[in-house]
């Protein structure tokens, strides 16, 4: 299912992060241009607008393996809703982050409407982290290091649970693309899950073009279709400067479009978010103008 018509559904937390700026992301990705450019490849673009979340400093963060938890699974709980509604109405979603937190709620949106239609979906998750800790791996207490292993149904049950089941995705569905930094205890649940992970040695090695034509496969084999989230802390810090976590090695500008532009011509593509973008830590906007450019090649932009 690839969709003409796109919703841009925004959501403006930063309880899962640890420290302030990515609610800002939403409003830099708008001002960027994200409804024009879709406009321009000839979609119905329709804003939902923004979901509402409690700001940091009015909440106790309450348990410091889980920072803010109940916030969060309160938000996912409407975005939740929310995706899963756009999809019956035949709209494209496209959620705007927000720390990656937020990816729990448009997940199970996604693989909600899909599993009363009695099927699977794939993820492709492009992340320099893993964000497969739990609270009682996670070294900082922060959610947004947790949303992949949530997922997958490992985590606080308020995540997990989210929508009555649990996994939202398979492991064996599931990939991880452009890592580079895992915590000590993050990478036995990597291993344990048998998720496909590529690493940017991978990256090196193979090349992107191979490593994404195999992550379709793998993602898109058995499933009605494939979630892409996207952290822009994939991209290297040197022209992605604007996110809290940069980790030196990443994807190179042409390699992320690349990535993008061959989702794009698999037609597997059913959903999509992009999360991460902090306007304080960014130069006049770039790493979000950058974001733009990468949703509009993941939605059918092409040189010619």
């Amino acid at each position: 299912m690839f969709l003409k018509q796109v919703k841009i559904i925004g959501v403006p937390m930063d309880l899962g992060s640890g420290r302030r700026g990515v609610d800002m992301g939403p409003s830099a990705l708008r001002i960027a241009g994200i409804s024009r450019e879709l406009e321009r490849l000839g979609y119905k673009v329709v804003d939902h607008g923004d979901i509402k979340v409690p700001i940091p400093e009015t909440r106790d963060p309450g348990d410091p393996r889980a920072k803010y938890l109940s916030e969060i699974a309160a938000t996912c709980k409407t975005l939740y809703e929310t995706v899963k509604t756009c999809l019956s109405q035949q709209y494209f979603p496209i959620v705007l982050g927000g720390d990656h937190s937020v990816a729990v709620g448009t997940i199970s949106g996604v693989s909600s409407y899909y599993r009363e239609r009695s099927e699977k979906i794939g993820l492709l998750w492009f992340d320099a982290h893993g964000d497969m800790n739990t609270p009682e791996t996670t070294p900082s207490g922060n959610i947004h290091g947790m949303p992949l292993a949530a997922c997958l149904g490992y985590g606080p049950p308020q995540l997990v649970e989210l929508g009555g089941y649990s996994p939202k995705v398979s492991s064996e569905h599931t990939v991880l693309i452009g890592v580079r930094n895992l915590d000590p205890y993050e990478k036995k649940l990597v291993h344990d899950t048998g998720i496909k992970v590529f690493t940017m040695r991978d990256i090196d090695e193979l090349g992107m073009k191979q490593v994404v034509l195999e992550a379709l496969k793998f993602a898109g084999q058995g499933t009605g279709g494939i979630h892409v989230s996207i952290d822009m802390d994939v991209v290297d810090p040197g022209i992605a400067t604007g996110v809290g976590t940069p980790v030196r090695g990443g994807l190179t500008y042409r390699e992320t479009h690349l990535a993008m532009e061959l989702i794009a011509d698999s037609k597997k593509l059913i959903s999509l978010e992009l999360m991460e973008v902090n306007p304080i830590l960014d130069h006049m906007n770039a790493t979000a103008e950058l974001g733009v450019e990468i949703i509009s090649s993941a939605m059918g932009k092409s040189i010619l």
